[in-house]
């Protein structure tokens, strides 16, 4: 198992409007949070099969707590309100089935794997779109 420990600052970001969008996301609020998204800071520390994750940009700043294997509580890429369930898929890509705690809407997934020195993120809404975004050190 890899170690994603560290501090990461983005280097590129394929479908995030896109993303939103199909996430009903309005014109106005998409164009914000593309802007902020554009340089986001990210912390993880990682101990074992335990992580936090500590994401900010200019507008938000979300941080996770999790274990791998159990159940935790976290936001969509749109604010909805869900619980989390992270798996490893590989030794370096951990991915995240994620439930939505009240109301319908798209089924979200997110993935964050270590190839080289590069930690990339997807979100991925099933059957529509997936946006990748790759922070490097």
């Amino acid at each position: 198992m890899q170690n994603f420990t560290g501090t990461w600052k983005m280097k590129s970001s394929e479908n995030f409007d896109e993303l939103l969008k199909a996430l009903g996301v309005n014109a106005m609020l998409r164009k914000v949070a593309v802007a902020a998204a554009s340089k986001p800071h990210v912390e993880i520390r990682q101990n074992g099969e335990h992580f936090y994750i500590k994401t900010s940009t200019t507008v938000r700043t979300t941080e996770i707590n999790f274990c791998i294997g159990e159940e935790f509580n976290e936001e969509t890429v749109d604010g909805r309100k869900c619980k989390s369930l992270a798996t490893w898929e590989t030794e370096n890509k951990i991915y995240s089935k994620q439930t939505l705690l009240s109301g319908n809407g798209p089924k979200t997934f997110w993935s964050r794997e270590l190839k080289g020195d590069e930690l990339i993120l997807q979100i991925i809404m099933r059957d529509k779109t997936e946006c990748k975004i790759k922070p490097t050190i």
